[in-house]
């Protein structure tokens, strides 16, 4: 779908200051990078990061949306100055392909008619094991369906609202069915648009920069998404050169500062602020309507979140 955007002034960004996405070097990308990493059996998911942070000698990395160490799949890291965007990959739905074992006999009919029962949104406690408070929340399940069967042994393919657990999803299916059942075993095939086709894994990462430092090999830089992925999952605004070191600073966007907006944006939406050149310069959340935006002269456009931008990439547009 085509992002369609208001120009409130037309500006070009000075190729003196700021870097192109696109032109960074390694050793850029690994400051303000993303791995869709393939997370194997075993290890828990701090774990794996740990390991990320040691192969590519980083002292900082953090994961979104944890995986159990039974459980393989797309697991999302985010390097550096990326791990402030996670207010952003952390909502992101997930996907998973599960094996529930039912403990007796159930009809394909009483299957599906259970499935269509717990499609849409869904009331869960989380479990005695999480780590979060056990109160009934609220989720959505977008896409549940039966993949393949063998005698007890269903093979689910789930879509789901960030924070729904499967293991518990089967489990209170299972009650529903009358026949109990439980998670034989798990795997998540995709995180918001990433899926696991472009995962890699921890062994192909650890190859890959070996042979880079090398000089044998840049595969390595095809494998680190840079930190402006993440303006793809959410509306966008344009700040002006002037603005973007005010914005470093921790002021908040005023009207003035924009040079276009994305249509779309609500009161209360977290929005990407991008430099002319592209950059993610901050996460932000919407203090009025892109109408608004548009229309304004003066006012907060928009209070910051998380500041991903170093101070002095651009000069001080005041006095």
């Amino acid at each position: 779908m085509k992002r369609e955007f208001l120009t409130k002034e037309e500006v070009l960004s000075d190729p003196r200051y700021g870097t192109y996405p696109g032109a960074r070097d390694l050793k850029e990308k690994l400051q303000r990078g993303i791995l869709i990493l393939d997370k194997p059996k075993g290890p828990t998911s701090h774990q794996t990061t740990a390991w990320v942070k040691d192969i590519l000698d980083l002292d900082k990395a953090g994961h979104s949306g944890t995986l159990d160490p039974k459980t393989s799949g797309v697991l999302l890291v985010a390097l550096k100055k990326s791990t402030k965007t996670m207010p952003v990959l952390k909502g992101l739905d997930k996907e998973y392909v599960a094996t529930m074992t039912l403990h007796d006999e159930a009809s394909d009919d009483i299957l599906e008619e259970t499935l269509q029962k717990f499609r849409g949104k869904i009331k869960q406690v989380p479990p005695k094991k999480s780590a979060v408070r056990r109160e009934e929340r609220t989720r959505e399940v977008y896409k549940l369906k039966v993949v393949d069967r063998r005698d007890s042994n269903v093979i689910l393919r789930i879509k789901c609202e960030a924070g729904t657990y499967v293991r518990k999803l089967i489990h209170d299916m299972g009650e529903e069915m009358g026949c109990k059942a439980h998670m034989k075993e798990l795997r998540r095939t995709a995180v918001g648009p990433f899926g696991e086709e472009e995962s890699v894994k921890l062994q192909d990462i650890k190859d890959s920069y070996v042979f880079y430092e090398d000089g044998k090999s840049r595969e390595i830089e095809e494998y680190v998404l840079p930190v402006e992925v993440v303006a793809d999952l959410s509306k966008a605004v344009v700040v002006k050169d002037t603005a973007v070191e005010s914005v470093c600073n921790g002021a908040p966007l005023g009207v003035g500062g924009i040079a276009k907006l994305e249509k779309g944006i609500e009161g209360g939406d977290v929005v990407s602020l991008l430099s002319g050149k592209g950059e993610l310069v901050a996460l932000g959340e919407a203090e009025m309507s892109s109408e608004d935006m548009y229309e304004s002269n003066e006012g907060k456009a928009a209070s910051l979140v998380n500041v991903i931008m170093e101070r002095g990439t651009y000069p001080k547009g005041w006095k």
